[in-house]
């Protein structure tokens, strides 16, 4: 076994992952572990759907990226002095624009864990950054998002189990289109940088 194999941060990152696609991720930074590194900018934005773990995933990539990290929910939250479920309640528009403004000023090499909503909202401003997609099947974003009453509604004139398909189809779309860095590839790198 190779030495990248063995490590507890892969280990880390594969436990912070869906469980449904723990073993293709695995599989995935063996095979991208011969590939090219991927070209990085600045700030590194992590995307993908609700609930895929972005948050979770966050201080073990940031370490090994030998970046900050940044939740950026919470950094609304610490400068707005208001809750993202706070935020919604004014509507999604008032919430979307704090997100913009606060993204904006990071400009630091950093890794971001972005919400689930903000690559769909707020592509654009990813320009200048690189995406990097984590994934989540829809059956693991389907439970975790019915079994979570905190989490925002977005659309809360659906029943939750039309909203999370509905959301989950839109978004999926974009992201299929989408010209992102996969989870995998950069794991693979910072693991071949880090051993």
């Amino acid at each position: 076994m190779s030495t990248w194999a063995a490590s507890p941060d892969l280990r880390a990152i594969a436990d912070a992952l869906d469980p449904r696609l723990r073993t293709a991720f695995l599989d995935d930074v063996q095979r991208a572990h011969r590939a090219p590194a991927p070209v990085l900018a600045d700030r590194v934005v992590l995307v993908g759907h609700r609930a895929a773990g972005k948050t979770r995933l966050l201080p073990v990539l940031a370490r090994l990226a030998g970046r900050d990290g940044v939740d950026l929910d919470a950094r609304v939250e610490q400068d707005t002095g208001r809750t993202v479920r706070a935020l919604f309640r004014e509507g999604e528009p008032v919430f979307r624009a704090h997100e913009a403004r606060v993204f904006r000023a990071i400009t630091d090499p950093v890794v971001v864990a972005a919400g689930g909503g903000f690559f769909f909202h707020h592509a654009a401003l990813l320009s200048s950054c690189t995406a990097v997609l984590v994934p989540v099947t829809f059956e693991t974003y389907r439970e975790r998002l019915l079994s979570d009453a905190e989490r925002p509604r977005l659309r809360p004139q659906l029943t939750l189990e039309e909203e999370v398909r509905a959301v989950h189809a839109e978004r999926e779309a974009v992201f299929a289109r989408a010209t992102t860095v996969p989870l995998a590839s950069w794991v693979a790198s910072l693991l071949r940088e880090t051993l």
